[in-house]
C-alpha cells in the first residue's frame, strides 16, 4: 500500500533513528585514515588532494584508478578534501551523515509502500545498526559504498512516486537518480530486477497469476509482466552499460583475481558464501577486513550443505508467496543484490565481505520484520512481547556494533583483529607487515611479512613489502632479490620497478638502476616519484641533460615538487647554467624556502 505517512509519529521515529544512528556511530570521528585504499582514494592520491578543480573533474570522469570506474565518488572524496583538508574525523563523520540519511530513507521508502509504520521502522534500525554495516561507515574509501546506498534508496522512492501517477518525468528521474548510483559504485546493476520484485510485493502491479492483493489498501493497476519488463528496458542498459565498464575497470587494474577457480569452485564458493552471509547476519560475530579465499580448498560438506539450505529456504519462501510475499521478496532481494559480488566472476582474493551486504541485508531485514510478526502473532503472543523482541535485538546490535567499530580507530587494531578472527589470512599479515614498518617497527614487520609469504607464497605485494624493507634496512642484493620476485609474479607492477631502480642505484649498478626506472615510467608516466628517482640516477651517472629532461617531468606532474625543483637546480649548475638554476631557486622560495637557501648556496660556490 502506498501512503504518505506524514505524522508526528512518523517523525519521532525519523528524528530518532537518525539520532541513534549518529549517536552509536559518532566514535569514527576519532579514528585514523587506513593505510588500505584509503592511502588510494585519498591520502596518497594526488588529484583528489587537489579538491575540487576542471582537473578534477575531467580525470574523475576518464581515470579507472583503484580498478573501477565510479566518477561521482571521486568528486565526493575531492569536495571533503577542498572542505575539511586532510582532517580524517571529518572524511569519517561524512559517511556516517551518509549512513543516517540512508537509515531514515529506507525507513520512509518502506513506510511509503507498506503503510506500515513500525516494521518499516524496525527494518530501519536493523539497517542503521547491524555490525556488518560497520565497514561500509567505519571505512572512508568505502564512501561508494553510503553514496551509492543513498542513490539506490533514491531511486526506490522515485519509483515508487513513479508507480503512483506515472509520467514521463518521474520515469525520467528514476533513471537519472539511478545513473548517478552506478556512478558511485556498480554494485547497482541489479536494481532493475529488484524494482520488479517490488512491483510484486508490496506494490500489487503485476496481473495474471503473478497479481496479488496487499494486505491492505489499494494496489497499483495491474500491469502484465511483459510490460513491466518492457518498462525497465531503459534501466537495463544503463546497468549494462555500467557492467561493461566496471569490467573493463577491473580487467585494466587486473584486478579480476588468477585464482584459477572453474565454474564448479566459484559456485561452490558463492553458495557457501550466502550461507556465510546468513549466519554473520544471524550471528555477527568475528568480522574481518579481509575473509581469505579457501580456493579449491572448500570442503565438498561445505559446498552441498550451502546448496541443500538455500534450496531449502527457497523452496520454502516460494511455498508460502500467496501467504506470506514479504518472504519471497525478501529472500530474493538479498540473493539478487548479491551477484553482482558473489563470485561467479571473481574480482579480489576475498571470499565474502562485510561491506558487500549494505543493500542486500535489507532483503533479509524485511523477512524478520513482516515474517517475525507473522510468527508472534501466531504463538499468540502478549502485545508486550511484540515490542520488547524487537527492541531488545536493536540494543543487542547496537552494543554489537560499539564494539566493532572499535576496531577500526587505527590500521594496527583493524588488522590484528583480523588476524585473531581468521585463519591463513595472509593478506592481514601483510598489511600488518607494511603499517609497522611505516612506523618503524621492523622487527615485527619482518615476522608478518615471513608469515604472510609462508601462507601466501605467490603474492606479489608481500614480495614487494619485503623488497621495500630489505632496502630499507640496507640489505640491498636481498632486497633486489625480493623485488624480482615481486616482478616476476607481475611484471606490470610499478611500485617494484621503482624501488628495484632505487636498490640499483644504492649498489651503483647505475645501467640496472636506469633500466628499472624507465620500465616504470613506461607503466606510470604520470607519477612524479618515478621522473624523480631517473633523474637522480642520471644525474649520478653524470648524465645531467638527461637528468635536467627527467626533473623537468617530475615538476609538470607535481609542480610543488620541491626536491625536483632542487635537484634540477643542482643539475643546471653542473651544466653551467646558472640562469635557468637561479629559476629554479624562484621558484623553490614559494615552496620550501630551506632548500631554495641551500641552492642559492650552491650557486654561490659555483661563481
Amino acid at each position: 500500500m502506498i501512503t504518505n505517512g506524514h505524522s508526528r509519529q512518523t517523525l519521532t521515529i525519523t528524528l530518532l533513528l537518525a539520532l541513534g544512528t549518529v549517536f552509536v556511530f559518532a566514535q569514527v570521528g576519532g579514528h585514523e585514515f587506513l593505510s588500505y585504499d584509503d592511502n588510494l582514494y585519498v591520502t596518497e592520491n594526488r588529484m583528489v588532494q587537489q579538491g575540487v578543480s576542471w582537473s578534477g573533474l575531467i580525470w574523475a570522469f576518464t581515470t579507472m584508478h583503484a580498478s573501477n570506474w565510479h566518477p561521482l565518488t571521486w568528486l565526493s572524496h575531492m569536495l571533503d578534501v577542498q572542505l575539511f583538508g586532510l582532517r580524517p574525523a571529518a572524511h569519517h563523520l561524512v559517511n556516517v551523515f551518509f549512513h543516517a540519511i540512508n537509515t531514515v530513507f529506507l525507513f520512509l521508502v518502506l513506510l511509503k509502500m507498506t503503510g506500515a509504520q513500525w516494521r518499516s521502522a524496525f527494518v530501519a534500525a536493523l539497517f542503521a545498526l547491524h555490525p556488518l554495516h560497520v565497514e561500509s561507515v567505519a571505512w572512508v574509501a568505502e564512501r561508494k559504498d553510503v553514496l551509492s546506498g543513498f542513490f539506490g534508496l533514491l531511486t526506490l522512492w522515485a519509483y515508487v512516486r513513479y508507480v503512483e501517477r506515472p509520467g514521463i518525468l518521474r520515469y525520467a528521474f528514476v533513471a537519472i537518480v539511478l545513473a548517478l548510483g552506478l556512478l558511485s559504485k556498480p554494485m547497482l546493476v541489479t536494481m532493475p530486477f529488484l524494482l520488479l520484485l517490488l512491483d510484486y510485493w508490496p506494490l500489487g502491479r503485476m496481473s495474471g497469476r503473478f497479481h496479488l492483493i496487499p494486505e491492505s489498501g489499494p494496489a497499483g493497476l495491474p500491469v502484465p509482466l511483459l510490460r513491466l519488463l518492457a518498462e525497465k528496458i531503459p534501466l537495463f542498459a544503463l546497468c549494462a552499460a555500467s557492467g561493461v565498464v566496471t569490467v573493463v575497470a577491473q580487467k585494466r587494474g587486473e584486478a579480476m583475481s588468477d585464482l584459477s577457480l572453474g565454474l564448479g569452485l566459484r559456485l561452490a564458493n558463492a553458495a557457501v558464501g550466502y550461507v556465510r552471509y546468513i549466519g554473520k547476519t544471524l550471528w555477527p560475530g568475528a568480522l574481518s577486513i579481509f575473509y581469505p579465499h579457501a580456493g579449491a580448498g572448500i570442503p565438498l560438506w561445505q559446498a552441498v550443505g550451502s546448496f541443500f539450505v538455500l534450496a531449502l529456504l527457497t523452496t520454502f519462501v516460494l511455498l508460502r508467496v500467496r501467504q506470506s510475499p514479504w518472504l519471497a521478496v525478501g529472500w530474493f532481494w538479498f540473493i539478487g543484490t548479491l551477484v553482482p559480488v558473489i563470485g561467479l566472476v571473481q574480482v579480489g582474493a576475498q571470499s565474502i565481505a562485510d561491506r558487500y551486504t549494505y543493500i542486500p541485508l535489507v532483503g533479509i531485514f524485511v523477512m524478520v520484520a513482516w515474517g517475525g510478526q507473522e510468527l508472534l502473532k501466531s504463538w499468540r503472543i502478549r502485545p508486550q512481547a511484540l515490542w520488547a523482541a524487537p527492541v531488545l535485538v536493536i540494543v543487542v546490535l547496537a552494543g554489537l556494533t560499539w564494539r566493532q567499530l572499535g576496531f577500526w580507530k587505527t590500521h594496527e587494531t583493524l588488522f590484528r583483529h583480523a588476524i585473531s578472527v581468521t585463519k591463513n589470512n595472509c593478506v592481514a599479515h601483510n598489511s600488518l607487515a607494511d603499517y609497522l614498518n611505516r612506523k618503524g617497527d621492523s622487527g615485527e614487520a619482518l615476522f608478518h611479512l615471513r608469515e604472510s609469504l609462508r601462507l601466501c607464497p605467490k603474492d606479489e605485494v608481500a614480495w614487494y613489502n619485503l623488497g621495500v624493507w630489505q632496502r630499507q634496512n640496507g640489505n640491498m642484493p636481498d632486497a633486489v632479490s625480493a623485488l624480482r620476485e615481486a616482478l616476476r609474479l607481475k611484471p606490470g607492477y610499478t611500485k617494484a620497478w621503482t624501488n628495484l631502480g632505487a636498490a640499483y642505484m644504492a649498489l651503483g649498478s647505475m645501467p640496472e638502476a636506469t633500466d628499472a626506472l624507465l620500465a616504470a615510467a613506461r607503466l606510470a608516466p604520470d607519477d612524479a616519484t618515478v621522473w624523480f628517482n631517473l633523474g637522480v640516477v642520471h644525474a649520478k651517472a653524470g648524465q645531467f641533460d638527461e637528468a635536467v629532461e627527467a626533473f623537468r617531468k617530475a615538476v609538470l606532474i607535481m609542480p610543488d615538487h620541491a626536491a625536483s625543483w632542487y635537484r634540477m637546480g643542482i643539475a643546471y649548475l653542473a651544466l653551467g647554467r646558472q640562469r635557468e638554476a637561479l629559476e629554479a631557486v624562484q621558484t623553490l622560495q614559494a615552496i620550501d624556502a630551506k632548500l631554495a637557501g641551500d641552492l642559492l648556496e650552491q650557486m654561490s660556490r659555483k661563481r
